[in-house]
């Protein structure tokens, strides 16, 4: 097999030119048995597979730079700078993960995950380069999907004014994880059917710059040949704000885009390169639902079906139901997501009542201020988003949601630990950074049924909520403690002494598994359920601190600002002999690798809290 050959960094220019396209059939045969063995990213990878080999073949890594946008789709990467025999264990807990990491290989020069950041690192790498006097190529790679993020414009509106060479390739699949919207999806959809312009070169701008009044000739016919790309070419948006555009380009010819390539080298300015490619290629399962591809759980490689199929209902399918039932109630209730319909359970959502329903592409800080701005104008605006890519949009919530008190609903999906995809999409710190908000308020839901209340209670609260839950099944235990939702009020499940759990959202379950091992062991254990992290049930605290010889605070949330510190700070304003253990994340980034497996390694697993519980209780005996 090629493939054998490839051990290495560079290894692909030992290939005969004749044999891309078999190794290319390698690497996908290769990605789509591994990754449906381990799960990960397959349709952005397969789409990437020869635009990978294209890019490795111009570039001299590590030496030059390739930054990823996202980097969900460098797996063709990993494997060609040696990194073959860590997708084994690919995005497990100690294996390699899914994005470029800076420590795991010096072709990562910049870690990923998060979209649109690509260009503006990129650029940074190339002022670093000129400062320095390197001479090295700087490329950053960004899919179609992630220009509907207004960071990208701003980048390219820096990288506008260089004098020095630094190429961006636009990756164009027509998809990011769901299939894109706007106006950037318009204009790339015109170019991409448009012919071949005439492209005047460099070197002769260069040449009549060096006789008299040359710079005027120059200019004229710099505006000469704008004025012909724009009958031929839809916009030029990118040439129009000073950036060389070159393409489109077949993403799957290797020798037109090494040509293309070699070209964009020679500039001395930004210069996009335009390349299309298919995601999902060569898996006809992925080309069909690409979506449903892009992040993948173990799949039979014959039919595509996932290996384990799901037979339960996971928290974003009681949210999908739950909002096809208010938007049926309420006509004032609204919908948003960037570019997540599908992840967010959004779809059903969008189907039954699509004048209501907003998706704005990649565009989390746009979507709440538009959020706030719906809601100024009467309507009841539902955010529907991942607990890490809400971070994005801190300064929206505190600025044009919060000051203004507005009435928005922020539906917050994967809250805690998500597990595979690593520290940028761990949800691990909303509780921190929504709690230091005036006016924002926060609920985390027990189980599926107190999700459902908490959602129709959030629609007619009249001011900003936040709903935080967990990826994964729907906790269905304690189904008979379903007490009405009252602002700022606990819920008390067991009343027994010694120990107080005071267990916040998906912490409940683990309460409730540790509160068994306690009673195994002889201790009394009483069970609160917060319902409310802000504001926090004081009149709960008091009776837990009053009544108990331990409280304990549990959360899926780092330590610091979290549910807990809100406890501690509570019980220090109370006279109270009760001692006080929390239960939270360490204060740190958490890697890749299975959920029950991350919760035992950061000790808020239960068999660790229940030790540690234990422990605490003798101290205080």
């Amino acid at each position: 097999m090629l493939l054998d050959t490839i051990k290495g960094v560079n290894d692909i220019k030992n290939i005969d030119p004749s044999d891309y396209a078999e190794l290319a059939q390698e690497i996908r045969s290769f990605l789509i048995e591994k990754i449906s063995k381990t799960g990960g990213h397959l349709g952005s990878n397969l789409g990437a597979v020869e635009l990978t080999m294209a890019l490795h073949l111009f570039l001299n890594l590590p030496e030059d730079k390739l930054i990823w946008d996202v980097g969900h789709q460098a797996y063709t990467h990993k494997l060609l700078t040696g990194r073959r025999e860590g997708f084994e264990n690919l995005r497990k807990f100690g294996g390699m993960s899914g994005f470029p990491k800076r420590k795991e290989s010096d072709c990562d020069c910049f870690d990923t995950g998060h979209s649109s950041t690509s260009i503006s690192a990129g650029l940074g790498l190339v002022m670093a380069r000129d400062i320095q006097g390197g001479t090295n190529t700087v490329v950053s790679v960004i899919g179609d999907g992630s220009l509907t993020g207004g960071m990208a414009y701003e980048a390219l509106n820096n990288a506008a004014k260089l004098e020095t060479n630094f190429i961006v390739v636009l990756n164009d699949n027509n998809m990011s994880i769901s299939e894109n919207v706007g106006g950037m999806s318009k204009y790339l959809n015109n170019i991409r059917t448009a012919n071949a312009y005439l492209d005047i070169k460099e070197g002769v701008y260069n040449t009549l710059k060096e006789i008299p009044k040359g710079n005027k000739v120059v200019e004229g016919i710099r505006k000469a040949k704008s004025s012909f790309k724009h009958l031929v070419v839809p916009g030029m948006f990118f040439e129009d704000m000073g950036i060389t555009y070159l393409g489109p380009v077949d993403g799957h010819n290797i020798p037109a885009m090494l040509k293309v390539f070699q070209e964009a080298k020679r500039t001395r300015n930004a210069v996009i390169v335009h390349v299309i490619t298919q995601k999902g290629k060569g898996y006809s399962p992925a080309e069909r639902h690409p979506a449903r591809f892009h992040g993948a759980e173990p799949f039979d490689i014959a039919t595509g079906i996932p290996a384990k199929p799901r037979t339960t209902a996971n928290y974003t399918d009681i949210f999908s139901t739950v909002m096809t039932k208010l938007g049926a109630r309420d006509e004032k209730v609204v919908a948003i997501t960037a570019a997540m319909p599908d992840g967010t359970g959004l779809k059903r959502f969008r189907n039954m009542y699509p004048e209501r329903f907003f998706d704005v592409g990649i565009a989390e800080e746009h979507a709440v201020t538009f959020a706030a701005g719906l809601a100024a104008g009467g309507l009841k605006p539902v955010v529907a988003v991942y607990s890490s890519f809400l971070q994005r949009a801190y300064d929206q919530i505190l600025h044009d949601v919060c000051i203004q008190n507005l009435p928005v609903v922020f539906a917050i999906d994967r809250a805690g630990l998500v597990g595979s995809d690593g520290e940028t999409h761990q949800g691990i710190f909303d509780l921190s950074y929504l709690s230091s908000i005036p006016n924002m308020h926060i609920m985390a839901p027990k189980n599926k049924w107190e999700l459902s209340d908490m959602m129709k209670f959030a629609v007619t609260f009249g001011g900003p909520v936040a709903i935080r839950y967990p990826r994964g099944e729907a906790y269905g235990g304690l189904k008979e403690y379903r007490a009405p939702i009252e602002f700022g009020k606990a819920e008390l499940i067991y009343a027994e002494g010694e120990v107080c759990l005071m267990a916040a959202g998906s912490m409940v379950k683990t309460a409730v598994e540790v509160r068994e091992r306690l009673k195994n062991d002889g201790y009394k254990c009483s069970i609160i359920n917060a319902r409310f992290v802000k504001p926090i049930d004081l009149t709960a605290v008091r009776w837990a601190a009053g009544y108990h010889k331990l409280v304990v605070s549990l959360e899926e949330n780092v330590a610091s600002g979290g549910y807990g510190e809100k406890i501690r700070e509570a019980m220090g304003q109370m006279k109270t002999s009760a001692g006080f253990l929390q239960v939270a994340i360490p204060d740190e980034y958490v890697e890749h690798g299975n959920v029950e497996q991350l919760k035992k390694e950061i000790g808020i697993d239960t068999e660790t809290i229940t030790e540690r519980i234990k422990k605490e209780m003798e101290n205080l005996s």
